[in-house]
């Protein structure tokens, strides 16, 4: 699909740059942070929430979809938008994270990678071709190429073969989608912590006629400056006409680094995964806090009383702190509400200070405080 993303504006300072693109269901303004939903369902949070937030699109898995519920489950039931009740736009992975997170589950060949089910040991048999048909039955709106994921810190050799695979499975992608009059698909750049490989497989890549473009092999064992380092050699090298997109990525501070570096989007599981665990962003993003401290045992305010989400308006820090210490179930769904608020209103913020023509300004402003708070815990 021609998602005709239209850049509106750009950062005279940084790389940043504000725009919008098309999917088959609907608008999505850049930049964007897009919560995940591995299994057709972001946790503890309903899709009507979602909406509440502002969520413009979200992210389904394809390997955990394609063992649970299956593909003939998923074609049965309409795919993810209507199973999930979810309106609005949806990306899938293409199941090439799996490559390194289950690297103890899998084998790789020239066809593709053949998964032993971290469920029940069954085999999955993943090629280019399997993953667009899986991505296809979820009914997804932005679909990813395979791609052959390493750790960032792996030897050149082993990032260089991946990268050569990457591009070879990714052109087998574009001749199998069946649908690309209403689905996108992306391609995944990779090539570790090497600038030279990394500037390789963006010409490789951008040959092909891909919609868009994901910087991948990144937050997998390098430090953070060396992810700012290659992110600034890579997303402003990326077309200007296409969205840009960091996969898995990351903090509050990631996100501001990031579309400082030209990125319009982004997903990671941090805030809700950090919210089942009692983490909270605070501040708009600019600092955080552990809320099964003991100072919050009898406070009678909000844990965050910046914050504006239906969670903070209603609930005090030490009932949500009783909650959390009981393992009630609710306490899962506030927590998770509020950190996805503080994601997708700071991208609001992003998105309103590239409009004013300000955000270099708040960008640096926001990364000093964050510096300075989040000691915080």
């Amino acid at each position: 699909m021609d998602i005709r993303y239209r850049k509106e504006t750009s950062c005279p300072h940084t790389h940043a740059r504000l725009g919008r693109f098309m999917t088959a269901h609907g608008e999505v303004e850049t930049p964007i942070f897009m919560p995940v939903g591995t299994l057709a369902s972001v946790k503890g949070v309903g899709p009507d929430e979602l909406e509440d937030l502002g969520a413009q699109i979200i992210l389904g898995n394809t390997y955990h979809l394609a063992l649970r519920p299956g593909v003939e489950v998923l074609n049965a039931l309409g795919g993810m938008h209507e199973m999930a009740g979810w309106r609005r736009s949806i990306l899938t992975d293409s199941g090439g994270f799996q490559v390194l997170s289950l690297a103890k589950f899998r084998k790789v060949t020239e066809e593709g990678v053949t998964f032993r089910s971290h469920i029940d040991g069954s085999k999955l048999h993943l090629t280019p071709e399997e993953s667009m048909r899986i991505q296809e039955a979820i009914g997804a709106d932005i679909m990813m190429c395979l791609d052959h994921l390493e750790s960032s810190t792996a030897p050149r050799k082993v990032h260089e073969e991946a990268l050569a695979r990457t591009t070879r499975w990714s052109v087998r992608a574009l001749k199998a989608r069946k649908y690309p009059d209403r689905q996108a698909l992306f391609g995944i750049l990779q090539g570790g912590l090497d600038l030279e490989l990394r500037a390789r497989h963006i010409e490789e890549m951008c040959e092909h006629p891909f919609d868009g473009f994901a910087v991948g092999g990144l937050s997998v064992g390098e430090s953070i400056p060396q992810m700012y380092e290659v992110l600034e050699a890579s997303a402003p090298h990326l077309p200007d006409d296409k969205p840009r997109y960091l996969m898995g990525v990351g903090t509050p501070q990631d996100l501001v680094a990031g579309v400082m570096r030209g990125v319009d989007m982004f997903d990671c599981v941090m805030p809700t995964r950090n919210a089942r665990k009692g983490t909270l962003f605070i501040n708009g993003g600019r600092g955080k806090l552990n809320l099964r401290n003991a100072r919050f045992k009898t406070q009678r305010e909000p844990l965050d009383p910046n914050c504006t989400c239906s969670t903070c308006a209603r609930y005090s820090a030490g009932y949500l702190r009783h909650l959390l210490k009981c393992n009630e179930l609710l306490v899962y769904r506030l927590l998770s509400v509020h950190n996805l608020h503080i994601y997708l209103e700071l991208m609001r913020e992003i998105r309103r200070q590239l409009r004013q023509g300000t955000f270099a300004s708040f960008a640096a402003q926001f990364l000093r405080d964050c510096d300075a708070e989040y000691a915080i815990l």
